[in-house]
This record gives C-alpha cells, structure tokens and sequence, in this order.
C-alpha cells in the first residue's frame, strides 16, 4: 500500500511475491527443489492424464499489450453488448467483437493501466497505477473524461445507478458522476498492516453497493450517498502474527437473487441475505480469489490448490478435487455445466459442476493465468500475465 512505509513496506513486498505465486505454502518447492523424503509435498502437482469427457476449442485469440507479469493485478476483460473490453499495463484498452475476436477499436495511453476495465450505461472505465480514472466511450472508445483518486486502482470500476464506483488501493470507495467524473461520495475502510496484494472490485445491486475489504468483511453501501447500511464478517483475521491474522477478501462478491456469496483468503465462505446481511451459512473452505455460482453449487478454489463444491442452500461439501494441488489456481468461474479455474503454466481446467471431476484442459500458452475467467454467450474468456487474450468454446 503507498501509505505503509519502512519494516511494513518490505513486508508487502514480500507477501506479493507469495501471493502471485499461489500462496504462502507454495513458496518452498520454487527454490529447493525436491523435497525430502517424508515431508509434505511443496512442488506443484504433476498434471494427471484423464479421459475427456467435454470438448474445448479455441475460437481466437489477440494481444491486448503488455501484460501485468508479476504486479498482482489480476486483469480480466469485461463483456457488455457483445464486445470485450480488455486492457494491459501497457498497450492501453482495446474492443474486441466476442465472437470473431476481430478488434472494433483501441485507445492508446502512456498511463500504466492496471485493473482491467468496468463496462455499463455506454461507457468503459479504468484505473491506473497512479490513481486516474479513464471513461471512454464504449462504441467508440473516445475518452469522455478523466478523474483523480487517491491512490492506484488494481480492481475494475462498476459502472450502474448513474456512478463509476473505484475501489482503490487504499480502501476507499469513490462514486464518480458517469456523466463527466465528478466525485459524488467516497467511503473508506481502514486497512490492515498487512495484506495480500489484490482488491475486490465492488458489486452492483439495486440502489445498493457491496464493496469487499482487506480486513475480511463485506459492507453494504448506499448507491447514491455511500451511507453504510451493514457490515459482516467474512474472515475472522486471528492468529499470532499479522501474517497468520491475514483475512483479505480479494474476489468479487457473486450476487444471485437477494442472496450474496462471498469468500476469503481464512478460507471461510458465506451466504448473506443481500438486503440485511444476515448470514444464512458459512463453510471453512474458501480462498481470497472469488468463486462461481451454479444453479445447485458454489465452486470455490483454496490457497492449497483444492477446488470445492459447496451446496448452494446450506454450504455443505458435495465434493472436492484435489488433483491441481499447489498449482496457484485463479477463482472459478462456470462454463454451461463445468467450473474452469486457471493455474500457473497457462493451463484452463474444466472440472464437472455435480462431482468435480476433470473433463477438459487447455493450455492458453506458457504464462501465468491470475484473473479469473469471464463467460459470456457461451464463450469463455482469460488474459494470461503477458496480455495475452484467448476465447474458447465447445465443439
């Protein structure tokens, strides 16, 4: 965080460089080698052979510019109206059409761009590394207007009710006219000492914005005045140690009905009721990356590697896969009856939503994949590290 200093900015650094690897237990088996003989595993899992039982086929892909490597920033394109948005830290934002991949437009940028795009009401919004906010046209990609906010921007903008709403860096949420930028409100969070690099971009609902934090909680803000209405605890962060009392919520809150789906780097998951924040379950299995919601399940990925089918009514385990340990998986997210996480060597896993079992893996390319993928029309997409951009499809 820019506000941290000295012993404190060190110790960021470091949990960084843990969290793009995939976790604080992954890091050994990076340097060392093979284990000794006894000890746990520490190296990433070995892919296993498996027999498919869904077909997947790359549609297109394209180079949005220079990826984010090792910044942490987890860029995923946006789909609105049938284009994909997609921006690189360098190379600026770019459109493309979903099905052919064909690119409609580019803007150009010597801002270092870093979360990836928010899109609604007309416009595309990005954030930078130096705090500025971009609105561009979404048929035409003109900017429209820039706005400053206090601190780097590493989530996507929502877009909705009339606002640009900005989580940044430092915990703050700022609602910005859509119409020319002006600040309309700001709330902020105090944040903990430490925490692992990553922002969960806020979440739209009716009249209400839900904004995940640092500290392992969900806040329920009023769309048009930021006024609190709740707040609830997804993470407990306890422990001896900042690092063990780490509880980071860094994926983005899924919202179906009335119901809200969060989860966190405790590894804890929790259904809320969306209008009262009462809880309605939790489950001690979870990751800080987000998860996908199916019609019966909850899909989320752990810290370890370890892909969770939670019911979607009571957060019960129907089913766990444990076959992609320590292989630094990105959230889930579903494509038509399977899960798809991402891992460290560019690898797509398409896991069967009702038992978990592998059915289909690509391989995007030879970089990290650390966004989560996005669906949409039956097309899923990922942006790997290098600003690669791939579709894919069932045969």
């Amino acid at each position: 965080m820019s506000r941290a200093s000295g012993p404190v900015v060190r110790l960021i650094a470091a949990v960084t460089i843990i969290a793009a690897l995939g976790g604080c237990s992954t890091v050994k088996g990076w340097f060392s080698g093979k284990e000794k003989e006894g000890e746990k595993p520490v190296d990433p899992a070995e892919l296993v052979d498996f027999t498919p039982s869904a077909t997947v086929s790359k549609l297109w892909s394209a180079n949005v510019g220079k990826g984010e490597k090792r910044l942490g920033l987890q860029q995923v394109p946006v789909v609105e109206d049938g284009r994909v948005y997609a921006a690189a830290v360098e190379g600026g934002v770019r459109a493309y059409d979903l099905q052919t991949g064909k690119q409609m437009w580019q803007y150009k940028s010597d801002l270092r761009l870093s979360g990836g795009p928010g899109a609604g009401d007309g416009l595309v919004a990005v954030g930078t590394l130096d705090g500025q906010v971009i609105a561009l046209d979404a048929a035409t990609g003109a900017e429209k207007w820039q706005a400053k906010v206090p601190n780097e921007v590493i989530a996507a903008p929502a877009i909705g009710q009339g606002m640009v709403y900005v989580r940044t860096n430092d915990g703050r949420i700022t609602a910005l006219s859509s119409e020319n930028g002006e600040r309309r409100w700001f709330w902020n969070n105090e944040l903990p000492s430490l925490t692992v690099r990553g922002n969960a971009p806020v979440v739209l609902g009716p009249g209400v914005v839900f904004a995940a934090s640092d500290d392992g909680t969900v806040t329920a803000l009023a769309g048009n005045d930021g006024r609190p209405m709740w707040t609830q605890t997804v993470g407990i962060p306890e422990g001896r140690s900042e690092l063990e009392r780490m509880a980071d919520v860094d994926g983005a809150p899924v919202l179906e009905g009335s119901t809200l789906y969060v989860t966190s780097f405790k590894k804890e998951t929790i259904a809320l009721e969306g209008p009262s924040g009462r809880p309605l379950w939790t489950r001690d299995n979870g990751g800080a990356g987000g998860l996908g919601v199916t019609s019966s399940a909850v899909v989320v990925s752990d810290p370890a590697g370890t892909v969770w089918g939670l019911d979607k009514y009571s957060g019960s385990a129907l089913w766990s896969n444990t076959t992609l340990a320590r292989r630094s998986l990105t959230a889930p997210t579903i494509h038509g009856d399977y899960a798809v996480v991402g891992d460290y060597d560019g690898y797509l896993h398409w896991l069967k939503t009702d038992n978990g079992e592998v059915a289909a893996r690509a391989r995007v390319g030879g970089k990290a994949i650390r966004g989560k993928p996005v669906v949409a029309d039956g097309i899923l997409l990922v942006q790997d590290v290098e600003g690669g951009l791939t579709a894919f499809g069932f045969k």
